[in-house]
């Protein structure tokens, strides 16, 4: 577990900021924990990718902190007329398909997280595990953000986040045993279906996180401290890089399950 952010000196040998707008990063926190593994990676990729972009892209949601409302009936129904219209309906044309106050209401708390969504160049996610799989209220953002049509470019009907990057950054508390991790797989193949490419995906994991709260020394809490270490560079390594340098990087998933026992 970690008990205080990391300070921003450890990041010397990062060049001057050069405020660069092009360059957006959505960051997503969905930890509740006030000592969370999850979230001291994120701020760290993030403090990183700010000192070379500036903080003009950057935008954070903690879907913990600030939760995301639940879908209801009236978000249902909007989104199978969006479904069942003939072409991909775009952002800005699904106003005129709202029919009654409550769909307003539902596209009035859908729309910022979408355009969200479609402005940012990186998406980082911080994803601890929940009894094997996602937090609650990350899987209430996924829902409510996942609005059929607005990610399809209406008149190619190409994907709109074909360029768009993704980084998930998760914490587990032990190490999963093969055929247990439900969070990458699910991950890769919802971003997958909204067209992010699958070079455009980078996963981290930090294991062994709850090997510190044992109180007697073992081999596990070594493992767990060469975890959240390699993890702490991985991260790092991968805010200060973007676009091409991004698709070439030699972090695909990282975790534990590397390191020799």
């Amino acid at each position: 577990m970690i008990a205080s952010r990391p300070r921003r000196n450890h990041l010397r040998s990062v060049p001057p900021v050069v405020a660069d707008p092009v360059n957006s990063l959505l960051h997503l926190d969905s930890s509740h924990s006030g000592n969370s593994v999850s979230r001291h990676l994120t701020s760290l990729y993030a403090d990183t990718w700010r000192e070379l972009h500036g903080s003009a892209g950057y935008r954070h949601r903690d879907v913990a902190g600030d939760p995301v409302p639940l879908i209801g009936p009236a978000y249902c129904a909007l989104a199978r007329r969006l479904e069942t219209q003939p072409r991909p309906v775009p952002l800005n044309r699904v106003d005129a398909l709202v029919s009654n106050t409550a769909e307003k209401h539902e596209w009035a708390l859908t729309r910022p997280l979408v355009e969200d969504l479609l402005a940012a160049d990186t998406v980082l996610l911080g994803v601890p595990v929940y009894n094997f799989s996602l937090p609650a209220s990350l899987k209430a953002w996924i829902d409510r953000v996942t609005v059929p049509g607005v990610f399809v470019d209406p008149d190619t009907e190409d994907s709109l986040l074909r360029g768009t990057e993704v980084v998930v950054v998760t914490a587990r508390g032990g190490r999963h045993r093969p055929g247990f991790d439900f969070q990458e797989p699910y991950l890769r193949a919802y971003f997958g279906d909204l067209g992010v490419p699958e070079a455009n995906l980078r996963f981290v994991h930090a294991e062994m996180t709850r090997a510190p709260d044992s109180a007697r020394p073992s081999r596990f809490q070594a493992l767990g401290a060469e975890s959240l270490a390699a993890a702490r560079v991985a991260v790092t390594e991968l805010a200060g890089r973007t676009g091409q340098a991004f698709a070439s990087s030699s972090v695909e998933s990282f975790d534990v399950s590397r390191i020799e026992p």
